[in-house]
């Protein structure tokens, strides 16, 4: 059992860092100027870890809070406890169905730190009864009396008449995870299929974890990715946040089925080599008094910031004060309980650069002073380094990934060197950047140096995830790269025995842009489920506006298993653009090395891991014997091109042509000819 939950935290000397530059600072000597303000921030993070290590013996034990909050069976006590924090509340009432919804029957009692407790004997409610029943607690504060649901509650349900969530007691036996040893070693090449429980399915309704753990599990496995970014799961009120505004976080959402069923889901993913993040949402949460956590205790600063600082203008919806020790329990407490009880691998936390900046992000940071004097969220930052602190302790091969658009210098650092912690970043510039050289610029007027220079805009120690497009970029409002590409003659004109000019011309991008993006962008590499064949339109969730409508937020799987369509081509192209990559080792190397920028023909040529790699992006310009200097003699051989007739093209290149390297009389330098095609990619290795 749990220990007693808060004490009085013992004042302690600053720590004194020693003598030395941070290890973040010798590796970016950018940030010397800004050496007092990074030694602070370890500072501050040392200090916090120091104090909770002081007060509860260590930070996994201080991240038990599930176990001692809400609802926990007592095997020595024979029966269930409830507890909840709520300091400013006047009392508590817990009611159910198993005391028929009494309002003063069953008062929890309030110790001086501001926990309620009440205890239901096994003798008077047997555990078997208690299972599943419905649960809520009726807080008396200031505000008048209300039914809350329980703030560490595991199971909330969603009544199907009035749509209101009600909390509910999950006693189950003990699940099974025997055969379960999966972990995947840090350094493996991480190719992320992103995806949404819910939309996974094709039938126009909410998909659950079971028909995703049969339906969808093989076709990731069979695409050849190595995790899944799980949206959606921590329990929501409103279906079309695609997640982000929680509300019940210790819940899976029961939209999707049972706890179990989505520990079915993480067993069966394991046993197919597929590690399991969770996208995770601490930047932020629900306004809702009726099923989140928002002014629990009738008053407004409980968990968050009291006053105006405690909205997002934005989000509409509430900030944490991540400098209350009950706040960070209440956080790391949910990290420990996903990786503990779920098995999850790691996390993709959200909204990183809204958390790190009173600005969250919106002001542009245009000079380094501006990282750490101009509003920043300190408490923000030292939550995320004991966070990532957390998980690694736990696990040292979880994953976690910050999704930041301020760019936070030491953000995937060690935090002994300095920085934060996190194992990668997203690389959120990458998609908006193909998005707009669509909207906004013709085939002919693209910049090659500008596609080479915004892929490559990062440090070689950021471990950065790229991606051509996830999730934002379908959303309502936006199109996926598909549609941009192709747009409405998607509809009309993919069958393979139908040529058509625009589509072509989509088919085409579509695999540069992509194979682009995985050998140049980064080091690791992400999807959102459904875009690797071309997903046609937009992600559209139910709503007054659509009458409800599920046409649009569901994947259409059909489309690639038909064999008459063109969107096989792209499908097989991306299962055999990750086989290469991952067969090379391309995201574990060295930053590509530019060999060959050639305005006029639109071409781009680079080296990364011994691999040749030619774009032609020109809309017309196909050159016979295109001679371009590469780094080694030897015999070269084609491995990919994106102009195979299997993959749509026009099978204009001979694939069983070998390419030898030749020099040139008083010239120490190697080159090659090939033939260069237009709206063509080339990948060549050299012949051992």
């Amino acid at each position: 059992m749990y220990t007693h939950a808060f004490r009085t935290f013992v004042v302690l000397n600053p720590t004194i860092m020693p003598n030395k530059k941070l290890k973040l600072i010798k590796d970016d000597p950018w940030l010397e100027p800004s050496e007092a303000e990074l030694i602070n921030r370890f500072q501050r993070y040392e200090r916090k870890l120091t104090e909770i290590e002081e007060n509860f013996d260590s930070l996994k034990k201080f991240a038990n809070g599930y176990k001692y909050f809400g609802f926990n069976y007592s095997k020595n006590d024979r029966g269930l406890f409830y507890r909840e924090w709520a300091p400013q509340a006047y009392s508590l009432y817990l009611t159910g169905d198993f005391n028929n919804w009494s309002k003063d029957t069953h008062p929890l009692v309030k110790d001086n730190f501001g926990i309620w407790e009440i205890f239901l004997s096994e003798n008077d409610y047997p555990h078997a009864e208690l299972h599943q029943s419905k649960i809520k607690v009726i807080v008396n504060s200031k505000m008048g009396s209300h039914f809350r649901i329980p703030a560490y509650i595991q199971r909330a349900v969603q009544d199907e008449d009035t749509k209101n969530f009600t909390g509910q007691v999950w006693l189950p036996d003990q699940f099974d995870w025997s055969g379960d040893k999966f972990s995947q070693k840090k350094d493996t090449d991480l190719f992320i299929y992103e995806c949404h429980v819910g939309m996974a399915q094709e039938k126009e309704g909410v998909g659950s974890y079971a028909e995703f753990r049969k339906n969808i599990l093989p076709r990731i496995k069979n695409a050849g990715y190595n995790a899944i970014q799980l949206m959606a799961i921590q329990e929501h009120p409103y279906y079309g946040s695609f997640g982000y505004h929680v509300s019940s976080f210790f819940a899976p959402s029961s939209r999707f089925g049972t706890p179990e069923e989505l520990k079915e889901l993480i067993k069966e993913a394991h046993k197919l080599g597929i590690a399991v993040i969770l996208d995770i949402v601490h930047s932020h949460t629900v306004k809702n008094t009726v099923e989140g956590i928002n002014q629990f205790d009738g008053s407004d600063s409980q968990y968050f910031h009291a006053g105006a600082r405690g909205d997002h203008p934005q989000w509409d919806s509430k900030l944490f004060d991540y400098g209350k020790t009950e706040v960070l329990r209440f956080l790391l407490s949910n990290l420990k309980y996903w990786l503990q009880e779920f098995k999850f691998d790691g996390f993709r936390f959200d909204g990183v650069g809204s958390m790190m900046y009173f600005h969250h992000g919106i002001e542009s940071i245009d000079s380094r002073e501006k990282y750490f004097n101009q509003g920043v969220e300190w408490d923000a930052i030292t939550y995320l380094q004991l966070a990532n602190k957390l998980v690694h302790s736990l696990n040292p091969n979880a994953i976690t990934i910050a999704e930041d658009v301020t760019g936070m210098p030491g953000l995937t650092a060690p935090i002994k060197d300095g920085g934060l912690g996190f194992d990668y970043r997203l690389g959120m510039g990458i998609p908006d950047f193909w998005i707009k050289l669509l909207k906004e610029y013709k085939d002919e007027d693209w910049n090659i140096h500008e596609i080479w220079n915004v892929l490559n805009d990062r440090l070689p120690h950021v471990k950065t995830i790229a991606y051509a497009e996830s999730h934002d970029q379908a959303l309502v409002g936006d199109k996926t790269l598909a549609f941009w590409l192709m747009d409405k003659e998607m509809y009309w004109h993919m069958q393979k025995d139908d040529p058509h000019l625009l589509i072509e011309r989509g088919i085409a991008l579509h695999k540069m842009l992509r194979l682009f993006t995985i050998t140049v962008g980064g080091h690791a590499y992400m999807n959102f489920m459904g875009n690797e064949f071309g997903h046609p339109e937009w992600i559209d969730f139910p709503r007054e506006g659509n009458n409800w409508s599920y046409k649009h937020c569901r994947r259409q799987w059909s489309l690639v298993d038909n064999t008459d369509l063109k969107y096989q081509f792209l499908d097989a192209f991306d299962k055999k653009m990750v086989k290469m990559v991952k067969e090379n080792k391309i995201m574990s190397s060295m930053f590509a090395q530019q060999l060959n920028m050639d305005e006029w023909n639109k071409t781009i040529i680079f080296e990364r891991n011994n691999l040749l790699f030619l774009f032609n992006f020109h809309t017309s310009h196909s050159i016979p014997d295109y001679e371009f200097r590469v780094p080694l003699s030897g015999e070269y051989e084609i491995i990919l091109t994106s102009d195979s007739k299997e993959f749509g093209g026009h099978g204009r290149i001979d694939l069983s042509v070998t390419f030898p390297a030749y020099q040139k009389e008083n010239d120490p330098s190697f080159y090659l000819k090939i033939y260069n095609t237009n709206r063509t990619a080339l990948v060549l290795k050299r012949k051992s």
